[in-house]
């Protein structure tokens, strides 16, 4: 099966010979290296690129051991750049694993020699251009990119999409929907033919690859059940609001287990780090301003939630609200949760203070929509629900409700727009409908 990467594969070659280096971040295999190694390097063929002047490294693969040391990597990529005359391409994946080394030229315990150095020393070269590849997102920590002056270009590489998922979909497309809020967008999906494949890949990952990832990475070696505890946690609860204080106390009112929230807050910071979840944090629409505590974390991929969970709780509501915030951040939106203050009288005449929730308030520099995520609003009851919070806005950005299952897009009196997940999934314009 060939997936395209179309939208990611377009912005390589828009950036390609730009003088800076290309940055592409991403969960592992959510498909980095294929648009590497198979799309963007079938492009440059296609462009009378020869196989020589391609210098491609995977150094998550052991028989690459060796250049995970700077001064290695640094030596080999300049040995096969034999011909000053022509322009080089050089495509290193998972780059996170070149170690930190010692500077052996300087007298200096604290002077380390790590990829960022190679990377500046091959920009410095008029024939080389760079392509990176890494799946923690310290590659762009402040530091680095202070280090990269400004010469860096982020790509962000998400899973598959619903609609990259539906188009490479070979079943009846009428299922496309439950398997991919089932089993997610990882790519190799869609090539494993039944339940227990798919849940066994994607359990595999889990252990084998991303634990396993935040293990060596930071040392863990004790709290191992720890940190399995707390995927779990969150899975339970995407779309709750909650903080590493609330967790701390889940973990000891449930798991007779005392865990500081300094700790707790240090292993989500991991999680996030390994683009395993993603934070949305709160935001006050009338007061404008962002409130610290508590915050929704979701999982970068649906599908290994659900793994994460045996398959156990799939509810339909919950998921589709991950769904919706991976595809804004997908679409390039900066996504927050929205808080608005409704202030009423009680029964008794007494003045009351009410705060209402908005599922996403999703901006793109002078665009803002607000968006609820409903899995139906068949009753009157429980479509004034779902827009009492859309109604108290003090202001006119769009208002959109996303509901399950497949109908005609409409409007109500209000104008707010009602549109089926599908069709918003698959039609980006849908949202301005």
């Amino acid at each position: 099966m060939r997936l395209q990467r179309k939208e990611y594969l377009e912005k390589l070659i828009a950036k390609k010979n730009n003088g800076r280096v290309k940055i592409i971040t991403g969960i592992r295999r959510s498909g980095k290296s294929y648009l590497i190694f198979e799309l963007f390097t079938e492009y440059l063929k296609s462009q009378g690129v020869g196989e020589e002047e391609i210098i491609s490294l995977a150094l998550d693969d052991i028989s690459s051991a060796r250049y995970r040391n700077p001064f290695e990597l640094d030596s080999y990529i300049r040995s096969q750049m034999t011909d000053q005359s022509k322009r080089y391409y050089i495509l290193l994946d998972e780059i996170q694993f070149v170690s930190e080394v010692q500077n052996p030229y300087l007298d200096d315990p604290y002077s380390k020699v790590g990829f960022v150095d190679v990377v500046l020393g091959l920009m410095k070269l008029k024939n080389a251009d760079v392509y990176i590849t890494g799946s923690n997102s310290k590659l762009l920590s402040i530091d680095i990119l202070t280090q990269f002056r400004d010469r860096g270009d982020e790509i962000k590489v998400y899973p598959l999409s619903y609609k990259e998922f539906y188009e490479a979909y070979e079943g009846d497309k009428h299922n496309a929907w439950k398997d991919y809020y089932t089993y997610g967008g990882m790519p190799y999906i869609l090539s494993l033919p039944s339940h227990e494949d798919k849940s066994k890949y994607l359990k595999d990952l889990f252990e084998q690859t991303y634990i396993k990832d935040v293990i060596e990475r930071h040392s863990i070696i004790n709290d191992t059940d720890v940190l399995e505890d707390l995927l779990n946690m969150l899975a339970s609860s995407i779309g709750s609001l909650t903080n590493p204080k609330k967790l701390a106390n889940t973990f000891d009112s449930v798991k007779h287990k005392r865990i500081s929230s300094a700790t707790i807050g240090k292993y989500l910071e991991y999680f996030s780090e390994s683009f395993l979840i993603s934070k949305a944090s709160r935001y006050d629409i009338k007061g404008k301003s962002y409130i610290s505590t508590p915050s929704k974390y979701y999982f970068m991929d649906v599908g290994l939630r659900n793994a994460k969970l045996g398959f156990r709780q799939q509810e339909e509501s919950h998921i589709m609200e991950n769904v919706l915030y991976i595809e804004f951040l997908r679409r390039g939106f900066d996504v927050d949760v929205g808080v608005v203050e409704y202030n009423y009288k009680d029964e008794n005449g007494k003045s009351k203070c009410k705060k209402l929730e908005i599922d996403f308030v999703i901006n793109k520099g002078i665009e803002r929509y607000y968006v609820q995520s409903a899995l139906n609003v068949a009753t009157t009851e429980k479509k004034e629900q779902e827009i009492a919070s859309l109604l108290r806005i003090p202001d006119s950005f769009k208002k959109v409700v996303v509901v399950g299952g497949n109908i005609n897009p409409w409007k109500d009196e209000k104008g707010i727009l009602y549109v089926g997940i599908e069709q918003f999934l698959l039609d980006k314009n849908a949202i301005n409908i």
